[in-house]
């Protein structure tokens, strides 16, 4: 046993009988108190487990919200924003019907005149339905007047107009605002829209009818876009545009995608919707 250490250690611990360990063995780190310290640093272990345990914990309810905040919730209010609309457009329809000249002339020609420009709403006061069917046969939504948080958050609206732009048919350019991936993402689909794309728009008045031309990128602070000529503040217009904006990339605020189109034509409510869009202005009729 010379060299090692398995025998003497244990008859120098005590060699008074007095069931104390001695100094020296405490010094070279024997005795009791060098048998506790393997449980202290288990302790130690286990409460580094417990803290990772929470903080992965915490992660899975932070990603959840996420999903409940970008996704599901986005999702719901998208169908209370498309319902909400669909029962505005309908309750306009009716009224125009019971204010309608009962005999109209089958023969007369189809002249419309000029398009009806309406009042300027007061602030999240709807004014109008958006219908753009590149996004879908079940996209409708409120629009009303001013893009705060009353207005783009809301589970009725979700489409705003730009107070300091035009009314719908109006020389100049009526600019609307939502958001692309958030609060019913109004704009979702923006970047799929295809030259000659139909942008509708339905006021108590008739419908308006635009034609998509095409997408800019911007930085945030580009406001020219809303000028009555986009781009060109100083000019004087003379064309009928709308203009659709947003923000870009999804779920980001650092850029604005900006959609244009060109007032093609406008027909009044008694003269029925837009063909393309008239089977599904049908749809929500019998829906209601």
């Amino acid at each position: 046993m010379t060299g090692t250490t398995e025998g003497p250690i244990p008859a120098r611990r005590d060699p008074e009988g007095t069931g104390r360990p001695d100094a020296a063995s405490v010094r070279h780190g024997g005795g009791r108190r060098s048998a506790r310290r393997p449980p202290r640093a288990r302790r130690r272990v286990s409460l580094v487990g417990v803290l990772g345990e929470l903080l992965i914990t915490g992660g899975v309810l932070v990603l959840l919200f996420l999903g409940w905040k970008l996704w599901w919730n986005d999702w719901i209010m998208a169908g209370q924003q498309a319902d909400a609309a669909a029962t505005q457009s309908q309750t306009w329809i009716e009224q125009a019907r019971a204010t309608a000249d009962p005999s109209p002339d089958p023969a007369a020609p189809i002249d419309y005149g000029p398009p009806v420009i309406g009042r300027v709403p007061g602030d999240a006061e709807i004014f109008g339905v958006l219908y753009v069917p590149r996004y879908g046969p079940d996209y409708q939504r409120n629009i009303a007047e001013g893009v705060g948080l009353n207005v783009l958050n809301s589970t009725r609206l979700g489409v705003g107009r730009y107070p300091s732009t035009q009314m719908p048919g109006e020389v100049g350019n009526f600019a609307l605002a939502a958001h692309r991936s958030a609060y019913g993402g109004g704009m979702h689909l923006i970047n799929e829209l295809q030259l000659g794309d139909a942008i509708y728009v339905q006021t108590p008045d008739g419908y308006y009818t635009y034609r998509f031309r095409d997408l800019e990128y911007v930085q945030p602070t580009a406001v020219e876009v809303l000028a009555p000529v986009p781009g060109r503040p100083n000019v004087a217009p003379t064309d009928r545009l709308i203009t659709l904006t947003t923000c870009n990339p999804f779920y980001s605020t650092a850029e604005r995608i900006i959609a244009y189109g060109v007032f093609e034509s406008w027909q009044p409510l008694s003269a029925g919707p837009p063909a393309e869009i008239a089977q599904q202005v049908a749809a929500q009729a019998k829906g209601g």
